[in-house]
């Protein structure tokens, strides 16, 4: 009977823990084992935070949630490879220079106005900066290892990059380009000034100094590169033409066709260095797949989540 109420009162106790102290124990959970090393929820909380840092130097707003919340369902093999690679650059003693770290804080820092205002976001994701710099540490690790187990052993012929060219010719026909020039205006009325007098003939360069315009410059395909409504405007241009005025949000845009460039096929010196990354990345990944599935066949790996 003592001992039932031992355990009764323990048990209250835990019910009545502080929120941050169950919080704690929740985040110490070990939720993988890799050989000798665990990985906990904290692990991949922090993994998930870092990434969220790391990826708001190339997406912003939902595009960054939409992008994070697309990995994180494969975000915890990541981690089990990333410590597969880590125990390998152990085994083999690399190390890192602290100013390559630097270098690589500072390149993140710059997406960032101010450093006051990258330490902010990162105690919005509950990290510090030595997290982020613990974090490049580990990648420039695996980066070194995988250099040299798998990237210094690639090679590309140059008989592959030219028989791919030669049996994939129809890949390499550059799109029909057009080449314009747009001026943007504040308000309508103006918008409209500036249309009539280019439709009478005035040049382009000569109303935007009038009108004290900036005058912008472009070449693209019809690739989706530019928005819906400005790629429907041009492509439907003639050269020479002008376009009446298109709001976007509060401005109003004209454009100005000057060139249209029909598709070509792309020669083999063009497309060379395009083919060659290509074939090198194909080989890259299927050797890396091939090396971890290996790395991981001679390991004890044992998921513990649910």
């Amino acid at each position: 009977m003592a001992r039932l109420l031992r355990f009764f009162l323990f048990f209250i106790a835990i019910c009545h823990m502080p929120y941050a102290i169950c919080n704690s124990l929740a985040q110490d959970k070990i939720i993988a084992i890799v050989d000798k090393d665990v990985i906990t929820q904290k692990d991949l909380n922090d993994f998930i935070n870092f990434m969220h840092v790391q990826l708001s130097t190339q997406y912003q707003g939902g595009q960054l949630e939409s992008k994070i919340q697309s990995m994180k369902f494969d975000l915890l093999d990541k981690l089990i490879e990333d410590r597969l690679i880590l125990q390998e650059a152990k085994k083999d003693n690399i190390g890192i220079e602290p100013d390559r770290i630097k270098a690589k804080i500072n390149e993140i820092k710059k997406h960032y106005g101010s450093d006051s205002e990258f330490q902010n976001v990162l105690a919005e994701q509950g990290l510090v900066q030595a997290d982020i710099e613990a974090k490049i540490r580990e990648q420039s690790l695996m980066y070194a290892v995988i250099d040299r187990e798998i990237r210094s052993k690639i090679i590309i012929k140059p008989v592959e990059v030219t028989n791919f060219y030669q049996q994939n010719l129809k890949k390499f026909i550059l799109p029909e380009q057009r080449e314009f020039e747009s001026v943007t205006v504040d308000n309508e009325s103006k918008a409209f000034e500036v249309f009539d007098k280019l439709k009478s003939g005035q040049e382009l360069q000569d109303v935007a100094n009038r009108y004290s315009l900036a005058i912008n410059k472009f070449s693209s395909a019809r690739d989706g590169q530019l928005r819906e409504d400005i790629e429907d405007t041009v492509f439907k241009m003639n050269t020479g033409q002008i376009s009446a005025p298109l709001k976007i949000e509060d401005n109003y845009y004209i454009f100005k066709l000057n060139n249209i460039i029909p598709p070509r096929q792309q020669n083999l010196s063009e497309a060379q260095k395009d083919i060659y990354d290509m074939l090198f990345n194909k080989k890259m990944q299927e050797a890396l797949t091939k090396w971890l599935d290996e790395l991981k066949r001679h390991s004890y790996i044992k998921i513990l989540q649910n």
